[in-house]
């Protein structure tokens, strides 16, 4: 059994939520995905659940690069809300960028993330997460 029971994926990439729905399913991970295409929707999620009191993520697998909200806007967003909650998210930087940049600027947020992927996810990669 995962202790990840509520994964978001946010990735703005329709066809990267199709690849992980067959990885997940593939390697037998049951668990309730939710998907949103930019950080602005899936932070007004957690905001509403926060509300509503109902269950946030377990783990959060978040692209860098995608319209209306970035993942590096996303994180400062999300950091904001664990004040009003004290529930724990795992984060996971999950991106096609190789850049060196990108890569520097995920140690700058190493308070919030796990750990820094790079797509495509592989099923070692999911090993090393479940």
């Amino acid at each position: 059994m995962s202790k990840f029971k509520n994964v978001f994926v946010i990735d703005d990439d329709k066809v990267y939520h199709f690849i992980i729905k067959k990885l997940f399913a593939k390697n037998n991970i049951n668990i309730n995905l939710s998907f949103y295409l930019n950080g602005l929707e899936a932070i007004e999620d957690i905001k509403d659940k926060i509300k509503l009191g109902t269950n946030l993520p377990d783990l959060i697998l978040l692209d860098i690069n995608m319209p209306i909200m970035d993942g590096w806007q996303f994180l400062d967003e999300y950091k904001k809300t664990k004040k009003v909650t004290p529930e724990k998210t795992t984060i996971y930087l999950v991106s096609s960028s190789d850049s060196i940049s990108d890569v520097n600027k995920a140690k700058e947020y190493q308070d919030q993330i796990k750990d820094f992927f790079f797509k495509p996810m592989k099923a070692e990669d999911l090993c090393k997460i479940f």
